[in-house]
């Protein structure tokens, strides 16, 4: 692919002069446009050592409000040591633009990949897939994304480092890494040839730029940038909310196929047939707490010691006992290794992210464990059943979350998912006891009675959720919560088996 780029073209100084002004105005007026439409942006600079990105971003970051955007000069991850504590993905979902703004990075999550020479072709294909799932669900929710890969020959890149080199001013942007990369061009060249392939997207496609010519770099790249943000524009002046839905129509049948349930009816209702009568005596109780506890404990300093971490996510219908639960499980644990996480409804600066973004980011370290109280979930949840997730929304959340997940498992995460369940007639109970029992008022709210108003919603939505999330690597675990006892012993179980099975492989 690379050798069949024209690096020989050229920009005149006086075509250059004549078009690259209305460009940078027009950029500084669709920068405005997508602030005022709250379209997030980010725009992409890879290529060779030497081929003139910090030349060109500057070129381009000129006509900007620097108030709109944010410039990232992302590091190896040999080079920054934070990264080995959370998976891959991680730190650039952290670093995602809110909406109205643009991030322009410097490198990007393509540069592990590039620069490790010993990465196998199983690896980097998982790398890539990885990669093409973030910059999928950041185009789906409605991020436009700009990727250019500057492009000069050997023999120019040979030349321009001799030049650095030479320069007392740049001589130190030049040290063994660049020449080795020079000396290897050919073998990196189908590295690159190979990323561009499997990563080049119509929701988040490359733009080669033949970079020996700096005026004709600098005007493709405008030209490019204004181009993507004015058609995103036009989009969204063209598409009413109903024919947005209309055209997920073809997305959610590929959804269905990919799930297996295409033409097919759900599953017989597994919370219908649950047992709930499931109970332990008080003595049972207390004979199997501590012990639980305790091995609880055991295995937190083991995961500390091989740097697993350990996600344990809590769903279910209101007063279902999460809060019980969850002190439980942390009653013995140290608290230096895990964090309790609630999940209410998103603030304004997360709403201004992608829905995942809050979770991505409060992964827990390597080590460590990470509790959440509700959870990602909520979008095929709460969100599914109120109305605050389009349809479209909702239905591709199923593969988006499972992506997220995968990504966490092969990091090593051990990931716990319980959905606890109570019947209508014991969630009543518990709803009238919070009323009754002044230190208990804080914890029923308007909110929790008309949630029990859909209670049939709610069951659909959870046995849905139940059937297209639950993985191998990330199974859910329906817990029969009428009597709390016997609840808070099965998720003691539950977590203390999975971190024993996890750590024996």
């Amino acid at each position: 692919m690379l050798e069949k780029i024209d690096l020989s073209r050229k920009l005149d100084k006086d075509e250059y002069k004549k078009v690259a002004p209305p460009l940078r105005e027009k950029l500084g007026e669709l920068q405005r446009q997508a602030r005022a439409a709250n379209v997030p942006v980010i725009i992409v600079f890879e290529g060779w050592e030497a081929s003139g990105k910090g030349t060109l971003m500057n070129e381009l970051i000129l006509p900007l409000d620097p108030r709109g955007f944010r410039v990232h000069y992302i590091h190896s991850e040999n080079e920054d040591n934070q990264n080995a504590y959370w998976p891959p993905m991680r730190r650039f979902w952290d670093i995602t633009p809110p909406r109205g703004r643009i991030g322009i990075f410097s490198h990007s999550w393509y540069r592990s990949s590039l620069d490790d020479v010993g990465l196998s072709p199983a690896k980097a294909h998982e790398a890539y897939e990885d990669i093409s799932s973030f910059e999928r669900q950041l185009a789906q929710d409605g991020c436009v994304i700009i990727k250019f890969f500057l492009h000069i020959s050997k023999k120019e890149q040979k030349l321009r480092l001799k030049k650095m080199d030479s320069d007392s001013s740049s001589t130190w942007r030049v040290n063994e890494k660049e020449w080795r990369e020079n000396e290897n061009y050919d073998a990196k060249a189908k590295k690159i040839d190979e990323m561009i392939q499997y990563t080049d997207k119509s929701y988040a496609p490359w733009t080669l730029v033949e970079s020996h010519d700096k005026r004709h770099a600098t005007v493709k790249i405008l030209a490019t940038v204004a181009s993507m943000i004015e058609k995103k524009m036009e989009e969204i002046e063209s598409h009413s909310l109903d024919e947005r839905s209309q055209e997920t129509g073809e997305t959610l049948e590929v959804l269905d196929r990919i799930s297996g349930l295409a033409g097919s009816t759900l599953a017989p209702s597994v919370l219908k047939n649950l047992d709930l009568k499931k109970k332990l005596s008080q003595a049972e109780y207390d004979a199997k707490l501590p012990k639980l506890q305790n091995r609880l404990r055991e295995l937190q300093y083991q995961l500390y010691k091989v740097r697993r971490p350990m996600v344990i996510a809590f769903e279910g219908m209101d007063a279902a006992g999460k809060g019980g639960c969850i002190k439980r499980l942390t009653q013995k644990l140290d608290p230096r290794g895990y964090q309790v996480s609630p999940t209410a409804s998103p603030n304004d600066w997360e709403r201004a992210h992608h829905y995942l973004w809050r979770f991505w980011t409060a992964f827990p370290k390597a080590g460590h464990i990470g509790i959440y109280d509700r959870s990602w979930y909520g979008r095929v949840l709460v969100e599914r059943v109120e109305g605050f997730a389009l349809e479209s929304e909702w239905r591709r959340a199923y593969g988006e979350i499972n992506e997220m997940e995968a990504q966490w498992s092969r990091y090593g995460a051990i990931i716990v998912k319980f959905w606890l369940h109570v019947d209508e007639e014991e969630q009543m109970s518990r709803f009238k006891e919070r009323q009754e029992i002044p230190e208990k008022n804080w914890k029923i709210t308007d909110e929790d009675w008309r949630n029990r108003e859909k209670w049939p919603l709610y069951e659909e939505s959870a046995e849905e959720m139940m059937l297209r999330t639950s993985t191998t690597y990330a199974p859910w675990t329906i817990v029969e919560a009428n009597d709390k006892f016997y609840a808070r012993i099965k998720v003691l179980k539950c977590a203390v088996s999975a971190a024993e099975n996890s750590l024996h492989k």
